[in-house]
């Protein structure tokens, strides 16, 4: 998951309110309930210690969702008054939560937020292509590509004259897969979209798929439907679920991989709180990966102002010249040191081996990179 769009949470200081609201449930009585989870969460937060400003702002964006028609949930950031960031989820949350900590508990949207791949759908033919672009949100178009229309069928023919027209035919083909897969590595760049799916027979299809940059091998599937068909709701769904899958499979292995010490004698991974904690002061972590039911997961650790003032023990951040310091949980302070150097960070849980291994051990494991 690309943590950028948390940038903004990094810039001003805590405490923060940190609140996720299902709005899955949609009845007659929903806008009531969506105020009564507003007037909830608010005095919760003021509970834990939140200033009445801050404990007003999430309360009034929560009742502008009242009528949301919002298929899961959202997750609203605040502090000093003002709503930072609502982020719209890709999955329901458990149950409505509201935090309130010195840093924003940002780790539950990597299963929140992060399992909604964006999806470009190419419905290709020998004339051409249709783009759709799929999402939590919906679906919309994404452009289409109008190859050359002439020749484009074969004939049964042996004749000399035939199959220099069959030729012919051949070159449309191909210039026409040229075209689309062009265009559509195009699209995956305006899109920033996580997955591509082509849909057509067998030879369009792997046409195209040949032709695409080398770079979007991993985003590629091909959905076994045939020229003019359409994919249901569930047909996308399932190829996002298989991709977020073996994505998180990859990352797995290439972890798994990576902790075997190389002929330098040293691990391209590291797991477990005191050497995360090395790494990120040393801006040495190259992905995040996080089990979100881990022990380790929140386990407290001591902060300071800056993203690489981070220690187990509050002592060691005063021997490092730091004099501020607040306790945090693990996770958070990870994940802002990880927004802070522009490395990605991953929930493992869609990978079986994972919980079966209990891999990374304490549920907190990195990939570095070695400056």
């Amino acid at each position: 998951m690309d943590l950028a769009f948390l940038q903004p949470l990094y810039e001003h200081p805590g405490p923060w309110a940190s609140v996720y609201v299902d709005t899955s449930r949609h009845t007659e009585d929903t806008a009531h309930e969506r105020h009564l989870a507003a007037v909830a969460l608010s005095r919760e937060l003021s509970r834990q210690g939140a200033d009445e400003d801050t404990c007003r702002a999430v309360r009034e964006a929560l009742e502008g969702l009242r009528r949301s028609p919002e298929p899961h949930g959202r997750a609203l950031f605040a502090r000093a008054g003002e709503v930072a960031l609502d982020p719209p989820l890709a999955v329901a949350p458990d149950g409505n939560r509201a935090y309130w900590a010195p840093l924003p508990h940002t780790a539950p949207l990597l299963e929140l937020a992060g399992e909604d791949p964006v999806c470009v759908v190419a419905y290709v033919d020998r004339k051409g292509a249709d783009f759709e672009l799929r999402g939590a949100l919906g679906r919309q178009d994404a452009g289409t590509v109008t190859g050359r229309q002439y020749p484009v069928h074969r004939t049964s023919s042996v004749d000399w004259s035939e199959k220099h027209f069959q030729l012919r035919v051949e070159n449309t083909w191909e210039h026409n897969a040229a075209e689309i897969a062009d265009a559509l590595a195009v699209c995956q760049e305006e899109t920033r979209a996580d997955l591509l799916v082509l849909v057509g027979d067998d030879r369009e299809r792997r046409s195209v798929h040949d032709r695409l940059p080398k770079r979007l091998e991993d985003l590629v599937v091909e959905a076994p439907h045939g020229a003019g068909s359409r994919l249901l709701d569930e047909d996308v769904e399932q190829a996002r679920a298989t991709h977020v899958r073996q994505r998180a499979e990859r990352e797995l292995e290439r972890f798994l991989a990576a902790r075997e010490p190389g002929d330098d004698g040293r691990a391209a991974a590291v797991e477990g709180v005191p050497a995360l904690v090395e790494a990120a002061r040393e801006h040495r972590i190259d992905e995040l990966l996080i089990r979100p039911d881990g022990p380790d997961a929140h386990r407290e650790v001591w902060i300071g102002e800056d993203p690489d003032q981070l220690a187990v023990r509050r002592t060691d951040l005063k021997i490092l010249g730091e004099q501020h310091s607040w306790p945090a949980r693990a996770d958070d302070a990870l994940i802002r040191s990880a927004v802070a150097t522009g490395a990605p960070a991953i929930s493992v849980t869609a990978a079986p081996a994972a919980e079966e291994t209990e891999v990374p051990v304490g549920g907190l494991g990195a990939l570095l990179r070695w400056k």
